[in-house]
């Protein structure tokens, strides 16, 4: 019997919910499913049902919130003070509304030279990726 996939609109269970999030361990492929639980501790936003069992239940609100959650900490790089406030924030944002944010904008010359060092060293990898 094939397994239906789940409505979009329907909870997902913390596996479920780390699978989407690609938050899986790159060595031994196991589940991140702690990174949920510490997230839940650190940011009052994400709000899982808790059902018997202490089984959690993430709904699509929360999926979003934790989306968000990774794409600050992990692709933009902030700590989870930056991320917190970011999310504490009243103003509605949305991915694509955070290009231009930092690390650190107070200190915007140092950030403008570690991008373009970045910029650097991604160039000189692709330049080595093409030599093979």
């Amino acid at each position: 019997m094939i397994k239906a996939e789940k409505l979009e609109t329907a909870y997902k269970t913390i596996s479920e919910a780390t699978r989407e999030l690609e938050l899986i361990d790159k060595k031994n492929g196991n589940l991140q499913t702690h990174t949920l639980r510490y997230w839940e501790s650190q940011f009052k936003q994400l709000k899982p049902i808790i059902r018997a069992g202490k089984r959690r239940y993430y709904s699509k609100k929360d999926m979003n919130i934790m989306r968000f959650i990774k794409f600050l900490l992990k692709d933009k790089g902030l700590t989870i003070v930056g991320a917190k406030k970011i999310l504490n924030n009243n103003k509605k944002l949305y991915l694509d509304e955070t290009n231009n944010w930092s690390i650190n904008s107070a200190n915007f010359k140092t950030v403008r030279t570690i991008k373009a060092k970045v910029k650097k060293i991604s160039k000189i990898v692709n330049e080595l990726k093409d030599l093979k």
